[in-house]
């Protein structure tokens, strides 16, 4: 049975699962709805999911991956962020496209590259998922190997690491052990819904520095 793209349809904070999804059924439907549709679609040995998300889910998954760079940026670590690329392995016959992804400790891996593939290429070192849409399957990143997670449910910010094969809750993140950002990042997001996106960038910032002065 072929998948119909015009039987697709799913409403902004709304999800689609779809059964007994064959892989080249999954691979088909990305390259026909392309890279810059509206939805996100994550697949898991058969299971494909859908999902079109809120302008809140976007304000969240914008602002964070910013705090996330600005720290980078302040430490003076280079890194590199892939949004919601599609990392896919048929092998494990997982598909998924997080909110958004970076690769710090192997950004020197996969610098340069247009293209990554996982059965040459390590996954995303810190990946972040925002919880309001639909909930994140952490399965699909244990697979995948990606050693932290972060999830954001709109009002928590939960960080997660990779032992043992499952996903652990820690106070602070491994890449950024120095800074309480379980606590601090919900703050400056509700600032920026009072003062704007630019004067909570600049507040964090300058909470960076004065952390990293210190420490």
């Amino acid at each position: 049975m072929q998948v119909q793209l015009q039987q697709i349809v799913v409403s902004p904070g709304q999800q689609l699962l779809m059964t007994d999804v064959s892989w080249s059924m999954y691979e088909q439907l990305l390259e026909e709805l392309g890279e810059k549709r509206g939805s996100r679609m994550n697949y898991s040995q058969g299971v494909l999911e859908i999902m079109v998300p809120l302008p809140e889910h976007e304000d969240y998954k914008v602002m964070i991956a910013d705090f996330v760079k600005v720290l980078l940026e302040e430490l003076g670590v280079e890194f590199r962020s892939l949004g919601s690329t599609t990392f896919k392995s048929e092998q494990m016959q997982q598909g998924i496209e997080a909110d958004d992804c970076f690769y710090i400790e192997n950004e020197s891996v996969i610098r340069g590259k247009r293209r990554i593939d996982l059965t040459l290429d390590p996954p995303p070192d810190l990946v972040l998922e925002i919880d309001i849409t639909s909930r994140t399957h952490l399965d699909n990143y244990v697979i995948l190997g990606v050693g932290e997670l972060w999830r954001f449910n709109g009002a928590i910010l939960e960080i997660n690491v990779l032992q043992g094969g499952e996903y652990i809750p820690v106070e602070t993140s491994p890449h950024f052990p120095d800074f309480p950002l379980c606590e601090v990042i919900p703050q400056y997001l509700e600032q920026s819904r009072v003062d704007g996106r630019n004067a909570a960038i600049q507040a964090f910032r300058s909470w960076v520095r004065g952390v990293i002065v210190e420490s």
